[in-house]
């Protein structure tokens, strides 16, 4: 069992942000939607108060909380990919209605962090050759979203 939950707070969004979640990526899915059986600051009665999700086998927590508490770029979640077609999917998604950031960061359209990062620039970033690690951080400082080939060349 999984004991430490992630909880993500929303104004009224929950629900329709952990579909959206579940939707990219595999071994995801709504486990339950609890329904509040009063008005709260975040919905009236019979409105989504929590909604507890997995993504990629792991547990979270939405909450509908109300407004005034926003996320920023403290707490991120990472992704990691083992392509550029799944880096470009991920990016196409999180950037619809959000904002591209840089260096593979990306806010959601509720204002979520992630970071969306081949497994290559890790690879990369920890090579035993510290110069060749050196060019593949300075090519991805250059970046929003990252390219795999030209971290690679940029490496080389």
């Amino acid at each position: 069992m999984q004991r430490i939950v992630p909880c993500l707070w929303y104004d009224g969004a929950a629900e329709v942000a952990a579909e959206f979640y579940v939707s990219l990526l595999p071994d995801s899915r709504i486990e339950r939607v609890m329904k509040s059986p009063s008005d709260t600051p975040g919905g009236p009665a019979g409105s989504a108060l929590t909604v507890e999700f997995t993504l990629d086998g792991r547990r979270y927590l939405g909450l509908n909380g109300g407004p005034g508490v926003n996320f920023n770029h403290a707490v991120s979640f990472q992704i990691l990919c083992d392509t550029q077609a799944e880096v470009d999917r991920l990016w196409t998604a999180l950037a619809d209605g959000g904002t591209e950031v840089q260096c593979g960061w990306i806010q959601d359209r509720w204002g979520l962090s992630w970071q969306i990062v081949p497994t290559r620039l890790m690879e990369l970033l920890n090579d035993p050759d510290r110069d060749r690690a050196r060019r593949a951080q300075e090519a991805m400082h250059g970046m929003v979203k990252i390219d795999i080939a030209a971290i690679e060349a940029a490496a080389a």
